[in-house]
């Protein structure tokens, strides 16, 4: 970690702006580059590197010290039923934690969140794809990567794994969704309390260096993350052929900020509108160091889990779907990124107009032939999200217990 002591320009968000900033030393060369970009906003994400979720870390401290089923129960009390006469006995922080989540910040507007849900339920295959093309990958490009790699979470439980994030985007946009206690909401808190379980597990083992990487699933990652989750994933839609306004634009933008909320990014990172948003994904990519192994083999496990999430047993459909899947992901993030990524290589012209031809020819196939119309890669692929989604229509508020996952409980 070295100090930069040069003193932020004006209009930065972070705290403590004007004191030195510690910044992780894989950190420092990509810090040049975004500076050169952006010194405020460059700063303020690098700041936010070395900052995790205060009030959850602590709890997450404190449960260390109490038998996990108690945790469990406490956790299960806080988000469910914060009357419960047993959070009583629960540590000091359970209760900061329940007041940050009974207090719904001014800016919320649950009427706001109606466009974004009608854009999503008009049009969720293109959302779906574009997650899984383009916004999953391009997270796994941020040294977020490496978390996830140490703990083996994606290559062990992968399938699992897209499938809960398939249902948490669904459940957000479901009316009501948001609503305190709504499935959108506890799966946006369940977001946040892993977060904050696993970065106690890095920092109380030998696995993780601080100084060089920042803090583990740091707020700057989870706020960069958001970003592409909403502003990014508008774009990918568009490019897969979607169609939405302005106020349903903006009503999905509303219905991410709030669930970037929830999930414990801080207002100073957590972006504003549509416009600020693509400016923070922007200069956090310039932040990020280079993807490296980690990236590689998270985004190539990935793309090649998709078909299992699927169904497809056959080992040829799943390389084909798979193949397929490679060609418009690159198409989608582009020959720079798919190359630091090792993806196999393929020509991307003309690949989303022909994605997009496909996909209007599908949507009259589906209304006129129906039992013809999911026989071709295209087909597997806008629908593949979907029908895995909710196989799991509970919510599970155990958190893991091993750095590893395949040590550690199932969670």
């Amino acid at each position: 970690m070295v100090q930069d002591d040069r003193k932020a320009e004006s209009g930065t968000e972070a705290p403590a702006a004007a004191e030195p900033l510690a910044v992780p030393s894989e950190y420092i060369a990509s810090y040049e580059r975004a500076r050169a970009a952006d010194p405020s906003r460059a700063r303020n994400y690098i700041v936010h590197t070395m900052i995790g979720d205060p009030v959850c870390d602590t709890m997450m401290a404190q449960f260390a010290e109490v038998p996990l089923q108690e945790a469990d129960r406490f956790i299960r009390a806080a988000i469910e039923d914060p009357d419960d006469p047993a959070l009583k006995d629960a540590p000091a922080s359970v209760q900061a934690f329940v007041e940050e989540l009974e207090t719904v910040p001014e800016w919320v507007d649950h009427d706001a969140f109606r466009g974004g849900v009608r854009a999503f339920h008009r049009d969720s295959s293109a959302c779906l794809a574009a997650m899984l093309g383009g916004v999953l990958v391009e997270g796994f490009t941020t040294t977020i990567a490496r978390s996830f790699f140490i703990t083996g979470r994606l290559r062990d439980q992968g399938v699992r794994r897209l499938r809960q994030n398939n249902r948490h985007m669904i459940e957000l946009f479901l009316p009501g969704g948001l609503d305190v206690r709504g499935d959108g909401w506890r799966l946006s808190v369940r977001i946040r309390l892993i977060h904050a379980k696993v970065r106690h597990l890095f920092n109380t083992s030998d696995d993780w260096d601080t100084a060089a990487w920042g803090e583990p699933l740091s707020a700057a990652q989870v706020g960069f993350a958001v970003t592409a989750f909403s502003a990014r994933m508008l774009q990918h839609m568009r490019s897969l052929g979607a169609d939405y306004s302005e106020s349903e634009r903006d009503g999905f933008m509303a219905v991410w900020r709030y669930s970037g909320h929830l999930m414990g990014i801080p207002a100073s990172v957590l972006y504003r509108d549509y416009d600020d948003a693509l400016e923070v994904f922007r200069i956090g990519r310039l932040c990020e160091p280079d993807p490296g192994l980690e990236s590689v083999a998270l985004a190539n496990a990935l793309v090649n889990s998709a078909p299992v999430v699927a169904g497809i047993t056959e080992p040829a459909a799943r390389r084909k779907l798979a193949k397929y899947i490679f060609v418009v992901s690159r198409a989608l993030i582009g020959d720079e990124v798919a190359d630091q990524l090792n993806y196999p290589p393929s020509r991307t012209l003309g690949v989303l107009a022909w994605f997009r031809m496909q996909r209007r020819y599908h949507q009259l196939m589906r209304r006129r032939f129906p039992k013809l119309s999911g026989e071709s890669s295209f087909a597997a692929f806008s629908t593949l999200l979907e029908v895995s989604a909710l196989q799991e229509l509970g919510i599970d508020y155990r958190l893991p217990d091993h750095v590893y996952a395949e040590q550690s409980r199932r969670w």
